[in-house]
This record gives structure tokens, sequence and C-alpha cells, in this order.
């Protein structure tokens, strides 16, 4: 099983690669086409702003290069807004995949922002979910969001109710970070390497 993970300039990589080796799975971060392209699983993580990472990520022709993969692709947090077709933050156009616009959350009374800390998904719809249990606790960091929309297979409620995770054909996105939400994470990153056809 070859597992790759994207790089750019979005940090958080190493925590998704120490979640890799906890489940036995040595993957690869590289920018180079040809091995992303032959991958049996391509993760596309990050924590940043969209702007530069979208810029970075144009410069290099990997944003038309992720938009062309057939294989399995997970996006984590920033990974999946870039995978949305726009983002408020700095008015970023996004790569498209999905047709979803990423939101700034609204200033609203009794909540901070950006959400950092633990919070529940539920309306689990997906074989990515299999063995986790409706209303289980995952880890979030961000001030944007994906609205609610009908590629959500989780969906989240802080502020407003908003899509936690989406899917597309192979196309999986999360907006919280399984590599830091303990053995439920874990679980998440094992149904998205072992058991997706």
């Amino acid at each position: 099983m070859k597992v790759v993970i994207i790089k750019y300039n979005a940090g958080n990589i190493r925590s998704v690669l120490f979640a890799l080796e906890r489940i036995g799975v040595q993957a690869v971060v590289t920018d180079d086409p040809e091995l992303i392209r032959a991958a049996d699983r391509v993760i596309f993580p990050g924590v940043g702003e969209a702007s530069s990472a979208m810029q970075y990520l144009s410069e290099k022709g990997l944003d038309q290069l992720i938009q062309s993969l057939t294989q399995p692709v997970l996006g984590i947090c920033l990974g999946m807004q870039l995978m949305c077709s726009f983002s408020e933050e700095n008015n970023t156009p996004c790569m498209g995949i999905f047709k979803e616009k990423v939101k700034r959350f609204p200033e609203k009374a009794g909540f901070k922002i950006p959400q950092i800390g633990w919070n529940n998904i539920y309306g689990l719809k997906s074989d990515l979910f299999a063995g986790i249990d409706e209303d289980a606790y995952m880890y979030f960091v961000h001030g944007y969001y994906v609205e609610a929309c009908n590629d959500a297979i989780a969906r989240t409620n802080y502020v407003a109710e908003y899509s936690s995770a989406i899917h597309k054909d192979n196309f999986y996105a999360v907006q919280f970070h399984p590599e830091k939400s303990g053995v439920v994470g874990q679980r998440i990153l094992e149904n998205f390497i072992f058991g997706q056809k």
C-alpha cells in the first residue's frame, strides 16, 4: 500500500505522519507528480491560510494534479477547504472538486472564533465512519467552514450547523483533525487507508 502525503506550504504534516505510523503505515511526503499519481491513497492535509496555499499549489501545478486523481484522496482541515470552489479567506478561488463555498464563522455571543477543541460529529453517512459512533467527538481548529450541503457525510454544530465531512466520487474531506482525535480519529484513518475500495 503506497500512501502519499502532499507536500505544500501548509503545516501539520508531521502529526499526520506520526498518526499513520501508529497504524503501521509508512507514508511518503512529496510534491512529485509521478509519486502522487502512483500512490494507492493520497492525503492532502494542511493548517494555514487559503490564498498563499492555493498560490503555491497553482505554481507547482498541484491544483490540477489533485483534481485529476482517481484513487481515494482525503483532505484534512485546510485541505478540505481548498477542495471546495471558493473560500472567503482572502477571497480565494479554490480547486472546485466540491461546489461548496467556504465561509467565515460569523461573530456570535458565547462562541470563540476560531473554533478550537473537541466537538461532536453526527449524521454519519459513509464507510469512512465504519465503527464510529454517532456524536463521536473529534478535534477541530478552524475559523472557516463549509455550509451544510448534499455532499455532507458528517455534520457539526458551532455557531451554526455545517459540513464537518464531505464526499464526492473518490474524494473525501474532513474539517476536523483525525490525526489529533485519539482512537476515533485513528479508526477513520484506518478506514480510509484499508477500508476504501
